[in-house]
């Protein structure tokens, strides 16, 4: 590894906690001590022998083993604490008060499928649409990113007939046979399956790595190569269905995309027929801290968006956003859509308590804040060490690019590895993002 000056401790930021005293005082109050029955070697022994490799674990071969958590931390079997600085599910503070409560009064109450009537999952649906720019007053409900994305490819392939997409390389949307195929981050991995024929892929709008870097142009040059897919569609004598593309593209290490992208996307894509799906599933719920959904930064309303993640703070939840028109075409075409759990009441109860500490605490305008500080910082540093090539985001989507020389701008995998296990040292979570093609990124 190379020798590296020592690096300051984290920026000094703004005093705004996710939780205030009391909360935090209120909610320990009720927590026991926790004390695993078995010893941390005897876990991960049981661990290994009963699931698989391919399920991996943070900071494998030694993981954390974390017991509990509040607000933005987290405590391991020892009771260390530890600042969360990479989970993306509880947006709102681990086990905020406010959301536990509502879960634990809603399961006392009643948890059934969605095939009832039921006023909270009615509420629900119109509070979050409501979020949303008009058209998008639709909602179907249900578990994760990845059933969310399956849905919306589907919704796409009915509405023009089709089965062609484009996606972005580096782009993820999930796990299952569908999203994979329009997920460059799977198919396009060493053991992945390859690109399939009916997928056309876009080059990452990186203006920090990529062919075009002028932020004024980049957007209309990245973006102007989806006329040319399209073409290429037409060329296999097949049809558009659609465009699926991350508002912010996380796995390709927190790329932020260049004004007008997303608009001179769209615009070939639905002159070609398709649909376009904004993925916010990592990036909504006001991450950014422009909104509550990063597609607005770049002047469009998408067909359909999926959301998901931190939707229900940890519990399982995820949606598709999109028009009526949309939604009574796919009716009309397939059978019922039912999903066992999606919708359920105590999901709704869920949900409808983050969105109400979202807006009660003001967190789209925190992570504003707080990230327009955190920015300033890293880019003080940017300036003093030479090994930080970039440093790039908006709000609480932030990244840090290693470089082995700023002018070929080589990536510098062994320099980011080391400030990851230092940054654990201090006890701060926060690993890079392996981003293969692209470099090396602090998430």
């Amino acid at each position: 590894l190379p020798n590296l000056p020592n690096l300051p401790n984290l920026p000094n930021l703004p005093n705004l906690p996710i939780f205030t005293p009391q909360q935090i005082a209120r909610l320990s109050s009720n927590i026991a001590e926790v004390k695993p029955h078995l010893s941390k070697a005897e876990i991960y022994e049981m661990r290994k022998k009963h699931v698989p490799e391919a399920c991996i674990l943070f900071y494998d071969p030694s993981p954390l083993q974390i017991v509990r958590a509040k607000g933005q931390y987290m405590y391991d079997e020892q009771g260390n604490e530890y600042l969360d600085c990479i989970n993306n599910v509880c947006h709102v503070g681990h086990c905020h008060p406010d959301v536990v409560k509502a879960g634990q009064r809603q399961m006392a109450i009643l948890n059934t499928n969605s095939r009832y009537l039921s006023e909270l999952n009615a509420t629900y649906a119109q509070r979050l649409a409501g979020t949303f720019p008009a058209p998008l007053d639709t909602v179907i409900f249900m578990n994760s990113g990845s059933e969310a994305t399956e849905l919306a490819l589907e919704l796409c392939r009915v509405w023009n007939d089709a089965l062609d997409f484009i996606c972005v390389d580096s782009g993820y949307h999930g796990h299952t046979r569908s999203a994979i195929t329009v997920s460059n981050y799977k198919y396009g991995h060493p053991r992945g399956i390859g690109q399939p024929q009916h997928i056309q892929q876009m080059d990452l709008p990186d203006t920090y790595r990529g062919e075009y870097r002028e932020q004024d142009k980049a957007g209309q040059q990245y973006g102007d190569q989806a006329n040319q897919l399209v073409e290429n569609i037409h060329k296999r004598g097949a049809r558009v269905a659609g465009f699926i593309g991350e508002s912010a593209l996380s796995c390709g290490g927190q790329i932020i995309l260049p004004p007008g992208y997303l608009q001179t996307v769209f615009k070939a894509v639905r002159g070609a027929g398709g649909l376009c799906i904004a993925d916010e599933v990592q990036v909504g719920f006001g991450r950014c801290g422009t909104g509550m959904w990063v597609f607005e930064t770049q002047g469009v309303i998408p067909d359909i968006v999926t959301i998901g993640k931190p939707m229900g703070n940890g519990h399982p939840m995820s949606a598709v956003i999109t028009t009526a028109a949309i939604a009574a075409k796919y009716t009309a075409n397939r059978p019922e859509y039912f999903n066992t759990y999606g919708g359920n009441p105590v999901s709704m109860a869920v949900g409808m308590a983050v969105l109400d500490v979202i807006q009660k605490e003001g967190l789209v305008q925190h992570a504003k804040r707080t990230g327009d500080k955190f920015l300033v910082e890293l880019e003080q540093l940017e300036k003093k060490h030479m090994c930080i090539g970039d440093v790039r985001g908006m709000g609480l989507f932030l990244g840090i690019e290693f470089v082995l020389d700023r002018e070929s701008r080589d990536p510098d995998e062994n320099t980011a590895v080391l400030i990851k296990k230092e940054m654990l040292r201090n006890k701060v979570c926060a690993p890079p993002q392996n981003n293969r093609q692209h470099g090396r990124t602090i998430q």
